[in-house]
């Protein structure tokens, strides 16, 4: 959230106050750097922000605002500035519901005495991991504020902090999985059953290099995040690769969020009935995994902004990434020991974009099945490459060509199998909520 923050800034501006507060989130002296919050959520929603957001911001007669309003779900509590959203009011006390009537605001946490700015701590919340990072439900009992969007544009202002915060989940699922993996390896060198180390079980080593895999894909999607981010900030960044860094900043996140719960899971496992103690640290990075798929927008909503990507930009955003993954493919098809799993990658791209050209209409339903065949897709060209690499091992290979033996594309399988027929919907629905009314029939929001 502190990069996030600093990003926002460097966006919008960095006149003052915010240039202060820009120098002291990129500092490295401990006694100047803050962190920042990023006090989004409240009562009525989280990811629906446009609908779930009452705070209030009153303008002041020195340009300064006052915010009045309860955020619920407040992470890093103990920071010493948040971003914020709020609606402002107008002369006669009205306000514009919507995205539309919303701003984002700079405030600091406390005072120039040490006080808390008009903000009460209302409690703690009980959280099932991440607990070493406060979160708090908060009451903004007339914060002082500065307004520092255009009015309106609040969502699209947070934005940037959201693509900088979703980077760091994946990075975090990442280091996630490689930590679990690596307590897992160095165990079974020590832990010795039916009369041989762990490590000389081949169905045990089965699962490790499973794990690996995942834990490989995941780091170099995450990576390439890094890397487009790294052009965007430089502002060499090409409009095909902005097109793919903003398709792909979701799809990573959610993604290896997935694969982080799937692999820690797994990874207790490893250690047998050691894996279930607390004592042992492992039941904790299963708890801290647990939020990956959920802070920063769930795997379904992650998956409509996926879509959104693409709605917005008429599809450009797909044309962009078959012509990335096209162009970055050609060598990877004259390499003999990957070639038929490059192979299958391209398939897989041509019948992915062949779906959703097709099926329209079926795209919203199948989003979640969307993002996870860009994702498994993308990881399969990345995998690919480092195996392609000149300093690259036997082991890159495999693992490249073991990732491209999975589904790549089960939107495909799914629309095989019929289950994004109106008819197989309704049956789920009745299957899930027997002897309820109805679904009430909403339109699409992309």
């Amino acid at each position: 959230m502190t990069d996030g923050a600093a990003k926002s800034i460097e966006v919008i501006g960095r006149q003052e106050p915010l240039e202060g507060a820009y120098q002291r989130l990129t500092s490295r002296d401990p006694g100047k750097f803050w962190t920042s919050g990023q006090w989004m959520t409240e009562r009525r929603g989280g990811s629906d922000v446009a609908g779930g957001t009452e705070t209030l911001a009153v303008k002041q007669d020195d340009g300064t605002y006052k915010l009045y309003g309860y955020k619920w779900f407040s992470s890093a509590t103990d920071s010493d500035m948040s971003l914020t959203l709020a609606r402002p009011v107008d002369k006669d006390g009205q306000y514009k519901e919507g995205t539309g009537g919303l701003s984002m605001f700079y405030l600091e946490v406390r005072d120039s005495n040490g006080d808390l700015n008009n903000i009460e701590v209302q409690r703690l919340k009980d959280k099932l991991g991440t607990r070493q990072l406060p979160t708090a439900e908060l009451l903004l009992d007339g914060v002082t504020a500065l307004k520092v969007s255009p009015d309106g544009r609040g969502v699209a202002s947070i934005a940037n902090m959201l693509t900088l915060t979703r980077l760091h989940n994946s990075i975090s699922a990442a280091s996630a999985m490689r930590r679990i993996l690596n307590l897992a390896r160095d165990y079974s060198l020590k832990r010795s059953c039916f009369g041989v180390q762990i490590k000389d079980h081949p169905l045990h080593i089965k699962n490790l290099a499973n794990m690996e895999i995942e834990a490989r894909g995941a780091l170099l999607l995450s990576l390439e995040i890094s890397r487009l981010l790294g052009l965007d900030d430089c502002q060499k960044i090409s409009p095909l690769e902005k097109d793919v860094f903003r398709l792909l900043t979701p799809v990573a996140k959610l993604y290896t969020a997935k694969q982080a719960m799937a692999v820690t899971s797994e990874g207790l496992e490893c250690f047998g009935g050691m894996g279930y103690l607390e004592d042992t640290g492992l039941p904790q990075i299963l708890r801290d995994a647990q939020v990956l798929p959920i802070w920063e927008g769930t795997t379904n909503v992650l998956s409509l902004d996926v879509l959104r990507a693409v709605s917005k930009t008429k599809g450009g955003a797909l044309l962009s990434l078959q012509a990335d993954m096209t162009e970055r493919l050609r060598p990877l098809l004259q390499s003999a020991p990957i070639q038929k799993s490059a192979e299958k990658v391209q398939q897989g791209l041509q019948q992915l974009l062949d779906f959703a050209k097709k099926n329209p209409k079926h795209l919203e339903l199948a989003s979640r099945d969307f993002a996870f065949s860009i994702g498994r897709l993308y990881i399969g060209l990345l995998l690919l490459e480092q195996a392609n690499w000149t300093e690259a091992t036997a082991e890159d290979s495999l693992a490249a060509n073991r990732w491209c033996q999975k589904d790549l594309i089960p939107i495909v399988q799914e629309a095989n199998n019929n289950n994004y027929a109106k008819d197989v919907s309704d049956g789920e629905f009745r299957l899930v909520y027997d002897g309820y009314p109805a679904p009430v029939i909403q339109k699409s929001r992309l």
